[in-house]
């Protein structure tokens, strides 16, 4: 005997309740770990933290902006033509920022380094010392950077730098200490450390001097690099840049126990609430119903909603349909006015009709009406048929 709808419940509130708490769960994490830091310093993102706006205006100018996320990509795409981007670069391993370094110093381009720390500071840019971040607030340039001088005061701050390094442009300083540096590097390139990235921000883009300082530092040249490091970049972890790890190596080991530990429980909760099956029950198939009763109840239903125009058309389809195969007309054409109305001309006396109010007329206003046309459909098919 099958189960009751009681049964069937008492047996199944356990999973469903367990099923609920894990979306439940899983909700609340993806919550609590999206928001404004979700595509940060992404120019791909229209959030807060997102950078959008800059790479809109800098695409307006004729700035092409590319979205890496490996240090291979990045370190290939650089050239003379082109400001490399690093948005984070306090990410990097040691040997991520050698790597960087070496093509940093041989591209010939710009690089812009975002808040780079002390670590990043001393691998790339040799001579330079930075110091506690501070406070980011609107300041002047006191600089001759053409850039700076044009843009005027911009949200700057974060991280200071030091250097002692001839023809460097030390500008936005807080306390005496530079908040942006430029300094350049062999075969015509420069290198710009941003103490903070707040001019690059959608929502402070507008805000003082900000745009047209960003837009000055990244478009440069005609190609700009936005080089996103990420723990799917290979070399993150060992530093080799080897993409083959497997999906299963970079998963960490806890979350494969509590996966294995998860389907064990489900197992287990399966076998002992599973029903217990019994001897196979022969059941009756289906009653078959005749076209003819088909046909009648559709024809029922038409007549409670006054479907006349559904009735005419489903008649002179139909009609149409069985006509065009008596006079070879191709069923695409089955349906045509100016093939099918000729056709039917050829094989029908020149009575006092219109075919073609007769086949593709509009629909009947009453069910007398519709029973007419009915009768005067079926004449001229026997018509057709016969002759």
């Amino acid at each position: 005997m099958s189960p009751t709808a009681h049964q069937v419940w008492t047996r199944a509130r356990g999973l469903l309740l367990a099923l609920l708490i894990i979306v439940v769960g899983g909700i609340t994490a993806a919550a609590l770990r999206s928001g404004d830091h979700h595509g940060h310093l992404d120019p791909r993102s229209a959030d807060r933290l997102g950078s959008r706006a800059v790479a809109t205006l800098l695409h307006n100018r004729g700035v092409s902006t590319r979205v890496v996320t490996t240090l291979d990509t990045a370190t290939a795409a650089v050239g003379r033509n082109t400001t490399l981007v690093v948005a984070h670069p306090n990410m990097l391993t040691d040997a991520q920022r050698e790597a960087l370094h070496y093509a940093m110093e041989t591209s010939g381009g710009r690089t812009i380094l975002l808040s780079p720390g002390t670590e990043s500071v001393a691998t790339l840019a040799p001579g330079v010392r930075s110091t506690t971040p501070g406070p980011v607030a609107a300041r002047d340039p006191q600089c001759s950077l053409a850039a700076a001088r044009s843009a005027g005061n911009a949200d700057l701050g974060g991280r200071q730098y030091i250097t002692e390094a001839p023809g460097a442009d030390a500008c936005y300083p807080r306390d005496g200490r530079p908040t942006l540096l430029r300094f350049d590097t062999p075969n015509n390139g420069d290198t710009v450390l941003l103490g903070s990235a707040d001019i690059l921000y959608n929502h402070r883009l507008d805000d003082h001097g900000n745009a047209s300082l960003a837009l000055q530092l990244l478009g440069s040249r005609p190609h700009l690099v936005w080089y996103l490091p990420s723990s799917g970049d290979g070399s993150t972890t060992n530093g080799s840049g080897d993409p083959e790890s497997t999906f299963l190596e970079l998963i960490p080991s806890g979350w494969l126990w509590a996966t294995l530990q998860l389907a064990l429980a489900a197992t287990l909760a399966a076998i002992w609430r599973g029903r217990r099956l019994g001897p196979l029950v022969t059941e009756r198939l289906p009653v078959a119903i005749r076209a003819s009763e088909s046909t009648e109840g559709r024809a029922r239903l038409y007549h409670q909603v006054n479907a006349h125009d559904r009735a005419a058309a489903a008649l002179r389809s139909a009609t149409r349909t069985r006509l065009a195969a008596l006079l070879g007309v191709a069923p695409a054409d089955a349906h045509s006015t100016a093939i099918l109305i000729p056709a039917v001309a050829t094989r029908t006396s020149p009575a006092d009709r219109d075919l073609t109010a007769l086949l593709f007329g509009p629909a009947p206003a009453s069910d007398t009406a519709l029973v007419l046309l009915a009768d005067q459909l079926d004449a001229l098919e026997k018509e057709v048929r016969t002759s």
